[in-house]
């Protein structure tokens, strides 16, 4: 009984991540790994990051950045397939600092601005800082779900509008994870009784992008930055707590 609450509160709050609450989904695998391994933790949610994800495509579709999407693509996929290939050999505490250290970095830098004197203008997408980006995303998201601290050095320098932030985000992250079946299921990660788990828990995850949904847009767009920020901060301070305590 216990483990399917656990289960039900993870899935809604990976709803309320892809309703436009920020990262809070990244409290997802933590908490199923409470009662199985995390790597298995990761393969039964990835089903129902999808459902959530086709969920919030709906409800986000009508603005977007189709720029950025275009040049995040093809990094990402090249980030899933370094992931596959080299899982076996890329300790997962490595891969977590670095998310981890990109996150800080990135922090440092907004604060930086913050307290300028002078505004620093919205920085444009290009191609090669959204290659490297994008593929660093496809390859922390494959190993271990935390492919949203190197997306957003990327895009929020952009300073895009909130919608268009939560479209671009929502359609991206949706064709990464429906890119992680395949090389998820020849892993084992999924399996047909975690996928069975995974549609009794779709119900408590489509709860939580609609409530996501509401709250995100009710939000003021400097309010919804800043949270964007401090959960960047305390997931990169998270992440740095597991490889310690590891």
């Amino acid at each position: 009984m216990d483990f399917w609450i656990v289960a039900a509160l993870a899935a809604f709050l990976m709803g309320l991540s892809k309703g436009g609450v920020p990262m809070i989904a990244l409290l997802a695998v933590p908490l199923m790994s409470l009662y199985m391994d995390p790597a298995l933790a990761a393969g039964l949610l990835l089903p129902i990051f999808i459902v959530a994800d086709m969920y919030a495509v709906f409800l986000f579709r009508k603005a977007f950045s189709r720029r950025n999407l275009k040049i995040l693509f093809p990094g990402a996929i090249m980030g899933i397939l370094t992931g596959f290939f080299a899982v076996s050999y890329v300790p997962t505490s490595a891969v977590k600092l670095l998310v981890a250290v990109i996150g800080f970095t990135f922090l440092f830098n907004a604060l930086r601005s913050r307290f300028s004197k002078s505004e620093i203008p919205a920085r444009p997408a290009d191609v090669p800082r959204g290659l490297l980006w994008g593929s660093v995303a496809g390859l922390t998201s494959y190993i271990s779900h935390a492919g949203g601290p190197p997306y957003q050095a990327y895009v929020l320098p952009q300073k895009l509008d909130k919608m268009v932030y939560l479209g671009t985000t929502t359609i991206f992250f949706t064709v990464v994870n429906l890119l992680k079946v395949p090389p998820y299921i020849v892993a084992g990660q999924i399996t047909t009784t975690s996928f069975g788990q995974a549609l009794w828990l779709a119900p408590a995850a489509l709860f939580g992008a609609w409530c996501g949904a509401a709250i995100s847009r009710v939000l003021p767009e400097k309010i919804f930055f800043a949270l964007v920020e401090i959960a960047l901060g305390v997931v990169s301070i998270k992440l740095v707590v597991e490889v310690l305590w590891a």
